[in-house]
């Protein structure tokens, strides 16, 4: 029998947004209207996240979030509140296959900082309903704003100033949170799906960097902002190639940049999209150099209702235990199922049934 894993990530584990209900779709669009105010749209929140936690404990979850339900975006909502930062209306939208995003983006106007940020006390009310659970977090990861904000060059005009900010700005971010109470904090990035194929490759050159030297600066970002971690907190991070409409951005596997991400950063749990061929395979798994990290294989697509069959996931779970450790790998979806409020082309029915079948499918494999 294999270890229990006490404080996340959990043999069954979730990435963390979830898809947002009709009642709350209408709310916001109410709020964005003028017709309910912002404490009655909160109101709202509250009691449709506390149905969510629910639902996540009745089924066999052992760590909680809230859906990201106060969000619009995974990412943006979170940066656009630091000190120094500001949402604005873009040109165009990101563009995924056939589909856009709405022409939002963020850009730093100041020098970058962490302070009074609003997300804290969402965290506080997501502890507060978690009971006996975990109330696990998300933000998006420090690389984010570098990858997706514009950083305006009179206010940081070269690097290493602009990331000594971000960097002491999440480290203020980690304690605030971690003051909360929380002890299982996600980091979400897609910006290291840029070496993961030849396009992305020219997309690092187009930026004046050679791979191997993004690639340091995106350690250094993740490890430095969590150096200074409490020993009783858990941050994990979640690798994405996009997630939009059940559509993506990115292909290829970690090959490239195995060497960074398996083995010198230093987070306590890696979220890893596995669930097609785009995702590559399990090699890249054999630079990982610690017997202190999970890994949670994201083997459930969450961007189709679909059901995938329980013999094939387990036989890729000890396919991927070739190179790790069984002690050392989870089962999750490949991401969130709704990472902008728009949400991925399923319905909740069938978004609790991906739940339940990764809840059966790590009972059956680790018990």
């Amino acid at each position: 029998m294999t270890a229990v894993l006490a404080k996340g990530p959990f043999r069954a584990d979730h990435v963390g947004s979830f898809l947002r209900p009709e009642r709350l779709k209408q709310a916001r669009l109410q709020k964005q209207n003028g017709e309910i105010t912002a404490e009655q749209l909160r109101i709202i929140e509250d009691e449709e996240i506390v149905r969510l936690v629910d639902m996540q404990k009745k089924l066999g979850l052992a760590a909680v979030t809230d859906g990201e339900f106060r969000r619009a975006w995974w990412h943006f909502d979170f940066l656009s509140q630091l000190v120094g930062v500001e949402l604005y209306e873009t040109e165009q939208g990101i563009q995924f296959q056939g589909v856009q995003t709405k022409a939002h983006g963020v850009k730093v106007t100041g020098k970058v900082d962490f302070h009074n940020h609003p997300m804290i006390e969402d965290y506080k009310f997501l502890h507060q309903i978690a009971g006996n659970h975990v109330a696990k977090f998300t933000i998006p990861s420090p690389n984010m704003l570098f990858f997706r904000g514009h950083i305006e060059e009179d206010v940081y005009p070269n690097h290493d100033e602009f990331f000594n900010d971000l960097i002491a700005a999440y480290q203020r971010a980690i304690q605030a949170f971690y003051d909360a109470g929380c002890r299982y904090l996600q980091l979400d990035d897609t910006s290291w799906s840029v070496f993961f194929s030849e396009k992305g490759q020219e997309q690092i050159a187009a930026r004046g960097f050679s791979a191997e030297q993004l690639a340091q600066l995106f350690t250094r970002a993740i490890n430095e902002s969590i150096a200074n971690k409490p020993e009783d907190m858990k941050i994990t991070m979640h690798i994405c190639r996009g997630n939009f409409k059940s559509t993506y951005v990115a292909s290829g596997g970690y090959d490239r940049v195995s060497e960074f991400i398996f083995g010198k950063l230093k987070v306590d749990g890696l979220f890893l999209e596995f669930d097609d061929e785009r995702s590559g395979g399990f090699e890249p798994l054999r630079h990982v150099n610690r017997k202190d990290i999970q890994l949670v294989l994201g083997l459930i697509t969450s961007k189709f209702g679909e059901l995938e069959n329980p013999e094939r996931i387990k036989a890729r779970i000890h396919e991927a235990a070739q190179y790790v450790s069984l002690d050392q790998l989870c089962l999750s979806p490949q991401c969130g199922f709704a990472s902008t409020e728009e949400g991925n082309l399923l319905t909740e029915e069938e978004q609790w049934d991906k739940i339940r079948l990764v809840v059966n499918i790590a009972q059956d494999v680790w018990n």
